[in-house]
């Protein structure tokens, strides 16, 4: 029934079918038609999980945040919303990069008159933004005081950047050259020039992402290490009211230039649709974002229900049954003019195990062999019937699928088996003692701490793990903290396990794989995996447009991954959306966290009445 239902599922999900319900165009219709419509501030409702961290482009690695960056500052490139297979187009720039002909060489030129949000670091001032932020941008990314997990799209990739690696950073930055190094050259006020050391197939990518965002060298020095608190961008919000991990809103940035939509739409009737309804207006159509903190799953699907949010993504999967029945929309549901649409994000849910810790790390065999028995004890199946409810897959690779580089036929070698897991651990030395409980080699006491969310979820997926590690007799405690503690702690390698996810920042496998590069421990290698083979191959690998002969480097590098056992693969979620009868223009994007720019909501939406 299950595998049924996850095939049906799927196959929606494949074909971006939008699933019975009213739809959101014919309301709108119905509503433009409403005689003396009040008229209100048009504000739209969102939840996110997880309490947000800083908002400083260059350290904003979590979701929630990267999802309010998007909105607050802008890359030189944007995805075109509906357009599929995925288009990028200039956003502050005047057109698309002028690329030389052996791929080394970025020119970008960008729009005049495009300025920053008001705000004190500038004395008063309009500031236009300049090409010089930009390379300010990209700069800071080397500090090694950020410890940017984004430094991996730049660090060995342009000329000349080992003067900002390191203890060198401090030197080069006083020295007042200009430019600092061959490869980012500010040439005048609108125009930036990249120089790479080697053609970067997945460069443009790179120049999309929310951590390539402008920011000015003047709030960064005003604020000093506040600057996190205090996000001034060119974006289409400002930060406006903000209760911390509790409510933020998103104000409609009043020096934002507010260009016309001009996407494509060639996938399906539904974006056509959006397209049509989207034409000849400004961007954004909402006055006001009001973003609520819910980690509490039932909360959330409780809110929606009682019109609270004007959509839930990715509804949770241990409460799917509140919405569907069957795979479907409940009738129910359906009647008040709700829809469904089933989307499958670029994601990879995961554990990761510190490498560097005395207990679990090492690659000596008996770490090893303690590892890959904690990862036999992990069973797919149960936790996709049980915990996600149908609506996910199992994960055999860090890449999910849609992402370039995915193959669809790699199985991974270590399957749940507790007879295997338990075996090992008797062969290398991890003895039960009286009490049943295992010990290390050398006698002294095996005890495990996993970091968990603390909310209803987290302890949830605490007795999965309990009872994973009761099958091998492995005492294991529990730590609960909130999302943004446990990222600090672990980027300070003081994570012994906890479970993860990565959502693509861009949709090739280099974005995953350089999750375990060893150059990228204490940044966005969490696991502090750090093995030569696995960073020659993908040193070698990043070099390389999609192909028989990457795949087959993907395929060794997934390999060492299940061999070393510094993760725990788990799965890749399929996401059930709803939407409230009076949200238009709707339409999840594969590698943008959020679409709030394109969403308007109809003018006697019900929402607005209370």
């Amino acid at each position: 029934m299950r595998r049924r239902l996850l095939h049906a599922l799927t196959l929606i999900a494949t074909l971006g079918i939008s699933l019975p319900g009213t739809s959101s165009m014919a309301y709108a219709a119905n509503a433009a038609n409403t005689a003396n419509t009040a008229k209100v501030l048009k504000t739209l409702n969102v939840l996110v999980t997880t309490p947000e961290s800083s908002f400083d482009p260059a350290l904003a690695s979590d979701i929630t945040t990267l999802s309010i960056n998007e909105n607050l500052f802008e890359p030189m490139l944007r995805y075109d919303y509906l357009a599929r297979p995925l288009k990028l187009k200039p956003n502050t720039l005047r057109a698309m990069p002028e690329v030389s002909a052996d791929g080394k060489t970025y020119t970008l030129r960008l729009q005049a008159g495009i300025f920053f949000s008001e705000d004190a670091a500038f004395g008063g001032k309009r500031r236009e933004l300049q090409a010089a932020d930009y390379a300010f941008a990209i700069q800071r990314m080397y500090d090694p005081a950020l410890k940017s997990p984004w430094l991996f799209m730049f660090e060995g990739k342009l000329q000349g950047d080992e003067a900002l690696r390191g203890d060198a950073y401090a030197k080069t930055v006083n020295s007042g050259k200009v430019p600092l190094i061959a490869g980012i050259q500010v040439l005048d006020r609108y125009t930036l020039r990249l120089r790479l050391q080697a053609a970067d197939p997945n460069f443009l990518f790179i120049l999309a992402t929310p951590a390539t965002g402008a920011v000015a060298r003047e709030v960064m020095e005003f604020y000093g290490n506040q600057a996190g608190n205090h996000p001034v961008g060119t974006g289409p919000f400002r930060l406006g009211e903000w209760k911390r991990s509790f409510q933020l809103n998103l104000i409609a940035n009043p020096d934002y230039r507010r260009p016309l939509f001009d996407g494509e739409a060639i996938q399906d009737a539904y974006s056509k649709r959006i397209a049509e309804s989207l034409r000849g207006k400004r961007l954004p159509l909402v006055q006001r974002i009001r973003i609520s903190v819910v980690e509490e799953q039932q909360a959330r699907v409780l809110g929606f229900l009682n019109r609270e949010f004007d959509s839930l993504e990715q509804v949770p999967a241990p409460l799917s049954e509140m919405v569907l029945r069957d795979g479907q929309l409940k009738p129910e549901l359906s009647k008040q003019g709700i829809q469904l649409r089933l989307f499958s994000p670029l994601q990879t849910y995961y554990v990761w195990m510190n490498m560097e810790d005395p207990v679990l790390g090492g690659y000596t065999p008996d770490k090893i062999a303690l590892r890959r028995a904690i990862a036999l004890s992990y069973n797919h199946q149960q936790d996709i019937a049980m915990m996600e409810k149908g609506l996910a897959q199992a994960a055999q690779s860090p890449l999910a699928p849609n992402v370039i580089g995915y193959d669809p036929e790699f199985r991974s070698p270590v399957q749940f088996n507790p007879v295997l897991a338990n075996a090992l651990l008797d062969k290398f030395g991890y003895q039960r003692g009286p009490d049943q409980y295992r010990r290390l080699p050398d006698g002294q006491p095996l005890e495990l701490t996993m970091h968990t969310q603390a909310s209803t979820t987290g302890r949830l997926r605490d007795e999965v793990w309990r009872k994973n590690m009761e099958m091998l007799g492995i005492r294991i405690s529990f730590k609960s903290d909130k999302h943004s503690e446990i990222l600090r702690a672990a980027r300070l390698g003081k994570v012994q396990m906890t479970e993860a996810n990565w959502v693509a920042d861009f949709p090739d496998g280099e974005n995953f794989f350089q999750l375990l590069y060893g150059p990228n421990t204490g940044r966005a290698n969490y696991a502090r995996f750090n093995l030569p083979e696995y960073n020659r191959l993908f040193e070698q690998s990043r070099r390389m447009a999609d192909g028989p002969e990457r795949r087959a480097l993907y395929r060794q590098m997934s390999l060492y991954i299940h061999a070393y056992n510094p993760w725990i693969l788990r799965t890749h979620p399929l996401s059930a959306d709803v939407q409230q009868p009076w949200l238009m223009n709707f339409q999840r994007h594969p590698v943008d966290f959020t679409n709030w720019r394109y969403l308007d909501i109809a003018p006697d939406a019900k929402q607005n009445m209370k």
